[in-house]
């Protein structure tokens, strides 16, 4: 019986930012300096190594994340894309993502990147109004933001924008409002966050010192995720998966890579990577650091600061971590049923959070607000 080749990305995490955002928890430094020359080689010796061990693989999408890689020069992001298309095998459809802040130097970028080979950029407005682009310590403003949006859908054919909701002192008519202007804005395709205080940023540490006021109670965030479900809906841009909102056929080839259990290399300094080699599922992590990224690279030819064989039941879990996410949810032959906690289960379709078929699991529209406790309780 043939084995199913996974889908397959490539991540390229670019570390760096003008500025930390005090909500953001992902890996990103503050550098005074980058010499994207020296920065460069490091990205193609990565490429090779990884290539080397999936030469089977062939490669569907590209993401250029961070971090700011919107103030990656071109010809780098050129060069690193030349790479990836010369180490594998590529699909004839092949999407490559650029995330992007909308600062007018950054913006101005958008036909060179074009010229380099990224066809999709996703742009993180986060807000539509310059208060709360303080507040959320954004550089940008929103007359800036709306220019960078407009710039990039004269540009590409292919883009989106990010907003954060349930933020400090907004309201359910706030967040109407803004919504049915991205709508009106956007191009078939948004990202919708609610506002999570992570522990380790400065919003996190806020939180702790009662210093973070205005924030919604649950009930009015839970009211902001069913209003954005009831607008993108009405607007044609339904979720297929909880954050994410498109037309059909814009979705994020690369982001469903990961929701339904796809292959991704990831390189760059934090970078994580799932392979399937030789029939096993493979989970890799690149060192955090910058500088402890670069030098293990120069020094070993490799990055990665761990790499292990997930067990059937890590699979398993990630597969119902990730796959419920998205509304098609998992097709039955990727359900962990032997992991399942049957009485949960048949529980949480009885009470309308779950539905099953013949094709597979999936969250009701009554569950995907509360994804994670549905994804606890079968698990428990």
């Amino acid at each position: 019986m043939a084995t199913e080749t996974p889908a397959f990305g490539l991540y390229v995490h670019w570390p760096f930012c003008a500025a930390k955002c005090p909500y953001c928890d992902f890996n990103s430094h503050v550098w005074a300096k980058v010499d994207q020359d020296q920065w460069l080689p490091l990205y193609l010796t990565e490429i090779k190594r990884e290539s080397e061990r999936t030469p089977d693989h062939v490669l569907k999408t590209i993401f250029f994340g961070g971090g700011t890689p919107s103030l990656m020069q071109p010809d780098v992001v050129q060069k690193i894309i030349e790479a990836a298309r010369g180490a594998w095998r590529t699909s004839n459809d092949l999407e490559i993502t650029l995330e992007a802040n909308p600062t007018s130097v950054e913006a101005a970028k958008f036909r060179s990147l074009k010229d380099a080979g990224v066809n999709r950029v996703s742009i993180g407005v986060q807000a539509t109004n310059n208060e709360a682009l303080k507040l959320l310590g954004r550089l940008h403003t929103i007359e800036e933001a709306w220019a960078a949006v407009d710039a990039a859908q004269l540009v590409f054919d292919r883009s989106s924008f990010d907003l954060i909701y349930a933020r400090q002192y907004q309201t359910l008519t706030d967040w109407r409002e803004e919504l049915s202007l991205a709508l009106s804005r956007a191009a078939g395709h948004l990202s919708l966050y609610q506002l999570t205080i992570e522990d380790g940023t400065a919003f996190g540490d806020r939180y702790r010192r009662g210093r973070l006021p205005g924030l919604p109670d649950e009930d009015t965030s839970a009211d902001m995720f069913l209003l954005t479900q009831e607008l993108c809906d009405a607007a044609g841009l339904p979720a297929y998966e909880v954050s994410n909102h498109a037309t059909p056929g814009n979705e994020a080839r690369h982001n469903l890579i990961y929701w339904q259990g796809g292959d991704y290399a990831g390189i760059g300094p934090g970078a994580h990577g799932r392979l399937t080699i030789n029939g096993k599922r493979i989970a890799t992590e690149a060192y955090l650091d910058p500088a402890g990224w670069r030098n293990a690279v120069l020094t070993h030819g490799n990055g990665e600061s761990a790499s292990r064989t997930l067990s059937s039941e890590d699979v398993g879990v990630e597969a119902l971590l990730m796959g419920l996410r998205v509304r098609d949810g998992l097709p039955d032959r990727r359900v962990p049923w032997d992991q399942i906690n049957e009485n949960e289960h048949n529980d949480l379709i009885l009470n309308g959070f779950l539905e099953r078929d013949a094709t597979g699991l999936r969250l009701s529209d009554q569950g995907r607000p509360v994804v994670n406790a549905v994804i606890n309780r079968l698990l428990s």
